[in-house]
């Protein structure tokens, strides 16, 4: 496994533990996020909010990778995001793809059926 890889699959297991700063110390300082069904964010600050934002409501979380495809400082991760929450339980099937620079999330652009979750929120 690449470092780029290996820090990806860590990034994607830290998820279980729901710390938002945890999760932003994997970003760059001007660490851009792309929630695709929404407005991306940028800067490390911005992409804490965000993550604490949506994760407010969430009770649980495991990410099953399903395929990782590493290539210089990209990263692609086909996952299954298990989560838990107080308004509901979903299994999200994603596609995420990671710009790296120096062992940290340049750029992270996540796709995935807004459907699908809403659905399961009601």
């Amino acid at each position: 496994m690449t470092d780029n890889a290996r820090i990806i699959s860590d990034f994607i297991e830290a998820w279980s533990r729901l710390d938002p700063d945890e999760l932003a110390s994997y970003f760059t300082d001007d660490g851009v996020y792309h929630n695709m069904p929404v407005q991306a964010v940028a800067g490390r600050d911005a992409v804490r909010a965000m993550i604490k934002g949506f994760i407010s409501t969430w009770t649980d979380t495991d990410w099953e990778i399903r395929t990782l495809l590493a290539s210089g400082d990209t990263v692609i991760v086909e996952r299954v995001d298990r989560t838990k929450t107080t308004s509901g339980d979903v299994d999200l099937p994603c596609v995420g793809v990671f710009e790296m620079q120096d062992g940290r999330i340049r750029e992270w652009r996540d796709y995935f059926d807004l459907g699908t979750y809403a659905n399961a929120m009601k």
